[in-house]
Formats: structure tokens, C-alpha cells, sequence
């Protein structure tokens, strides 16, 4: 299709714009920049005054956005309510990004069929162009975080095979197996179409999550998913934990896995959460994964205690993987992307700036006359070029573009179909980019209905 360059050139665009602007900028932990926050813009206090980060953004009803109020000379900056828009991280983030708005109106000028256009920051801040206010919830709270979206999480990391491992022992009781199962939740939040997972939790036995899945690995779909989140409930801590029996099974799974062609074919990962262990069980290790070290082990030890942590932190650090401690529900979130950082270094260190097109799917903002609009995003990540990180492979976000799918369809040469002929795109996970058949009300119960958080931006 003609317009797939057209895309592909203009996300590449916000990459190099993003790439050379870190790399002009240095960091300042006293930086004090005011930004116009999504949330708050527009926003006053009892005295009229408007609130901090919530200037006046000029918004101005648009059809090529359904008349949403809209600013078309500006981005504006989405905040996940249980980060601190205040962060010198964030702060700083924003402040280097304010370059991509001369590259957003730019892009949108020569091709005004553009939709968004956004960058979606590792640090978890989501700049989005036009600039919209967005409005939280009945709770007062927006969910949404980039970083949890497809197009963020193909063009961040490599296809990968996961076997997660949750220590479900006496000791596991209460509050430490609540947050345990969130954090289960959370990893499974960061999988793909084009990745592949089970669940094990273990005591002195080992108990598959989904016991019809024993021994193998399933694709990372919703519907999967779901269904394993729906199992999470129903574990219960008792018993001792015997780690060396979880992670024999763990290393035998995905070496047969991996034989049989299926799967990933790419990076495999364990994912180990406990509130510690007595060994560094490096014979283990010493058997199934080095000297090649293809499987990275990440450890998330859970509750306030370190005694165990140092040899967590040894298993991980021996396999090129990453530890963290989950000390309440509040922690799972980010500690938890820690890992898609480790995942995403080779591809950072290769400057693999690798092009993702996500299925098509349905923005709940944009229905028009012909009802709800079928979507697609190109998305490409963007990688530190500061020399004395390059080595280090840091990963700074990733941009992406919605496109209609009806613009893709103008590019389509029907004079060549024939008679009776046409022409359909699906994905390399079979789901269906666009054909003559295909029933958007289906799409709506399946994409749409079930993903309330998503407010502005379905991806």
C-alpha cells in the first residue's frame, strides 16, 4: 500500500526529533517547567486563579475529529494518576519532548489525514498531539498508561516466551500473595500477541495456574489472559516453598518449547516472584542456562523484608535479568516495567528501530456519520544516542501515528482486483487489518466494550 511509506516516513520523523533532542539535553533534578498537563488544563481554583499545570490550552471544536474540542498548535501531556506529574523524571521528560510539536503540526500539515500522534515516554508521561483535555474517572482517577498498550509494548521489546513463577508457600499469607497475584497481573498487562506465557505457582509441589496448559506455553491474547486472571483467584498460601523444583520445570518448559519451533523463537524470560530465598540454586543454573545465558531470570522479591534480596538480586544479576522489591500494591506498577527495559537493550544497542503496525481496531472518539472508525497505528521506538549511555541500551519510549483504515483503502488498486475481486490485509497474528466482511459491531464487544480506561486513544 502507498500509504504505508507515508507512515512509516512520518513516525521516523518524531524519532529522530526525539532522538536528537535528549541528546542535546541534560538532565537537572531542579528543573522547573510548567507543561500543560491533559488533566488539569483549563482548570481553576475556588478564586478563579488556574491551578498549577493547568493553564489556559485553547480548544476548538474540529471536524476531522468529530468536533472535539482540540488545539492543533499544541500537545498536551497525560500523567497516570499514581505517578507524580511533578517528578524530575517526568519534568524533564516533558521539557526535552516539547520539541516533537513543530514535527506533530508538520506531519499533520502534509498529510491532514493523520489522526493522533503521540509519544508514549518510558518514564510512563504520554504526549499527544492534538492537544485534548482529558477528564477522569468516577473516582477521580485515569487508568491509562502508555506503556501498557500494544503498539508501546511490539515496538519496545522482541517477541519473548515467558514462564512466570509465583511463590504461593505459608509464608506468602495475606497482603504479600495480594500483591503478588497484582504483579502476575501487571506482567501479563506488558505481554503481546506475539508472546507466550504460562503461570506456575509452587510450594513443596508444583501447581499450574490453568492445569489443561501443563508443560506448555499459550499465546499472550486477551482471551488467554483473561482466563488466567480468572485462575489468579483461586491461589491460596500453605506449605514450604521448594524454588529449586519450580525452576527445574520452568528451564525444561521453555527448552522444549523452543524446540518445537513454536512460539516467540526470540528472547525467554523467567519471571520469579517470592518473598525470598534460602539458596542462589547457581547448579541449577549451571545446568540449564549457562555459560550462553539465554534466559534472562527477573526476581521481584515481595513484602518490606531484605534478608533474602541479595540472593535474589545474585540470580538475576548471573542471568542478565533484573531485581526489584514490591513492598506495596502501590509499588507493582513500575517496578514491573522495569523489565521491559532489560528486554528492549539489544534492540536499543542495535539501533533496531523496528517498524510495528497493530490490528485494526475501534477509537471510541471519532465515530462519524457511517458510524465507529476503524483504526491502525505505526509505531517505532526511540533509543538514547548520548555515547555515554549507548553501551547501556536505554530505551526513551516509543511514537506512533493512527491512521484510518479507510486511508490505507484509497491506496488499494481496484481496477486490478477483477471481477468479484478484493482485497483484504490481516496480521502476522492472524487478526484482520481490513476485508469486506468484516462486522465492527463484533469488533466493539470484543476491543471496545471490554476496555473501559481507554478514553481518548484505543490502541
Amino acid at each position: 500500500l502507498k500509504k504505508a511509506p507515508t507512515c512509516k516516513i512520518k513516525s521516523r520523523r518524531l524519532v529522530e526529533a526525539a532522538e536528537d533532542a535528549y541528546l542535546k539535553h541534560e538532565f537537572d533534578a531542579d528543573l522547573q517547567y510548567e507543561y500543560f498537563n491533559a488533566v488539569l488544563i483549563n482548570e481553576r481554583d475556588e478564586e478563579g486563579n488556574y491551578l498549577e499545570l493547568g493553564k489556559e490550552f485553547i480548544l476548538v471544536p474540529n471536524d476531522h475529529f468529530n468536533n472535539l474540542p482540540v488545539n492543533i498548535s499544541l500537545s498536551d501531556v497525560q500523567v497516570p494518576t499514581n505517578m507524580y506529574n511533578k517528578d524530575p523524571a517526568i519534568v524533564n521528560g516533558v521539557y526535552w519532548s516539547e520539541s516533537l510539536n513543530k514535527v506533530f503540526v508538520d506531519n499533520f500539515d502534509r498529510d491532514p489525514s493523520l489522526i493522533w500522534q503521540y509519544f508514549g515516554s518510558a518514564k510512563g508521561f504520554f504526549r499527544q498531539y492534538p492537544g485534548i483535555k482529558w477528564e477522569p474517572d468516577e473516582n477521580g482517577v485515569i487508568a491509562f498508561d502508555c506503556r501498557n498498550r500494544k503498539w508501546y509494548i511490539q515496538a519496545a521489546t522482541s517477541p519473548k516466551d515467558v514462564v512466570i513463577l509465583v511463590d504461593v508457600s505459608g509464608s506468602m499469607k495475606g497482603l504479600r500473595l495480594t500483591i503478588a497475584k497484582q504483579t502476575v497481573s501487571s506482567i501479563l498487562d506488558t505481554l503481546g500477541d506475539d508472546d507466550f506465557f504460562n503461570i506456575i505457582a509452587y510450594n513443596e509441589e508444583l501447581h499450574y495456574v490453568e492445569p489443561c496448559l501443563n508443560g506448555t506455553l499459550v499465546q499472550a491474547d486477551r482471551t488467554n489472559k483473561e482466563h488466567f486472571r480468572e485462575h489468579l483467584d483461586k491461589l491460596f498460601a500453605k506449605g514450604i516453598g521448594m524454588l529449586d523444583i519450580a525452576l527445574n520445570e520452568a528451564f525444561n518448559m521453555l527448552n522444549e518449547f523452543n524446540h518445537t519451533g513454536q512460539g516467540s523463537i526470540c528472547s525467554q524470560a523467567i519471571m520469579l516472584i517470592t518473598d525470598g530465598a534460602v539458596d542462589t540454586y547457581d547448579t541449577i543454573f549451571a545446568k540449564y542456562n549457562w555459560p550462553d545465558r539465554k534466559v534472562r531470570i527477573f526476581t521481584y522479591l515481595i513484602g518490606r523484608e531484605a534478608a533474602f534480596a541479595d540472593n535474589l538480586k545474585w540470580m538475576a544479576c548471573a542471568n542478565k535479568g533484573f531485581f526489584t522489591q514490591i513492598s506495596t500494591l502501590a509499588d507493582v506498577q513500575e517496578n514491573v516495567m522495569e523489565y521491559l527495559h532489560v528486554l528492549s537493550r539489544p534492540k536499543v544497542i542495535d539501533q533496531e528501530h523496528d517498524v510495528v503496525w497493530t490490528e485494526a481496531y475501534i477509537d471510541s472518539t471519532l465515530a462519524d456519520d457511517q458510524g465507529l472508525v476503524l483504526m491502525t497505528t505505526v509505531a517505532m521506538p526511540v533509543f538514547s544516542k548520548q555515547n555515554e549511555t549507548r553501551s547501556k541500551g536505554i530505551l526513551l519510549g516509543v511514537v506512533g501515528t493512527d491512521v484510518p483504515v479507510k486511508e490505507l483503502l484509497k491506496a488499494i488498486p481496484k481496477y486490478k482486483l477483477g471481477i468479484h475481486g478484493y482485497a483484504f490485509a490481516i496480521t502476522n497474528n492472524g487478526y484482520i487489518l481490513t476485508h469486506p466482511e468484516l462486522r465492527i459491531s463484533l469488533m466493539v464487544l470484543l476491543e471496545f466494550l471490554t476496555d473501559t480506561e481507554r478514553k481518548t486513544v484505543c490502541a
